[in-house]
């Protein structure tokens, strides 16, 4: 696959997630009411697909690469657990800072987003499109929950409708494009471990992060949105 062929693919998933991203602070702006009452079907979706897909396909990808993949998807969830740690940490100590300290971690995960489909992309096709749908179907959620908190915080909606399209959706194209320069020059047993980390963060990303903030708030029936999740990233393996 040629440089230029992957750097379309993820030219698409990041657009891609920035459109759905911005969607979801539209949809908020203009529908709260109808957003609180379903997003948690969208992250459970989500959950679904961000544990299935690393472990069913990039997991196995990243130890072909490199033996030691397994160190680095370890080493990726360590980060997640100590960075979101950090947040919450200064979250507390600062309360009136709480809406800066928010964004600033909505900001890194959705920078690192983009970093992560320049990562899955330069593996292979199949990485990118699994691992990216899944990331792709979050970004709607987290686009309510970036102006939510916004809105919490006292910005008047107009504002909160723009500081959550920069922070939020903005953001993961403009780690896509920063990252692939680099990411695109390392070689396979690099990219392997670069990946293992990936996965880390992926599955972090949904077992402590979206599910738990989905169960906190459970509808009735979301545990199939989670199933679904799960069975479309197994379908689109199958149909490799």
């Amino acid at each position: 696959m040629t440089g230029q062929v992957r750097f379309l693919w993820l030219a698409v998933f990041a657009l891609g997630a920035m459109l759905v991203n911005s969607t979801g602070i539209w949809v908020m702006y203009r529908n709260k009411e109808w957003a609180e009452k379903n997003k948690e079907y969208f992250m459970c979706f989500a959950a679904g697909m961000l544990i299935a897909s690393p472990l069913i396909a990039a997991f196995s990808e990243a130890i072909e690469l490199h033996q030691n993949a397994g160190l680095a998807a370890l080493l990726g969830f360590v980060f997640m657990f100590f960075s979101n740690k950090f947040i919450k940490y200064k979250t507390k100590k600062e309360v009136l800072a709480f809406g800066i300290t928010a964004l600033e971690g909505i900001g890194l995960h959705s920078l690192l987003d983009g970093i992560i489909y320049t990562v899955t992309f330069n593996v292979s096709v199949l990485t990118g499109v699994i691992a990216g749908l899944g990331l792709v179907v979050h970004e709607f959620a987290e686009g309510v929950i970036t102006f939510s908190i916004l809105v919490q915080g006292g910005i008047e909606d107009r504002k909160a409708f723009l500081y959550a399209f920069l922070v939020a959706s903005l953001t993961t194209p403009l780690g896509a494009f920063l990252a692939f320069p680099l990411v695109s020059t390392l070689s396979g047993p690099i990219l392997g471990l670069a990946l293992g980390f990936v996965v880390g963060v992926l599955i972090y990303v949904s077992a402590s992060h979206i599910l738990p903030e989905a169960s906190a708030h459970e509808k009735k029936h979301s545990y199939l949105a989670f199933v679904a999740g799960i069975a479309l990233a197994i379908l689109i393996l199958l149909c490799e």
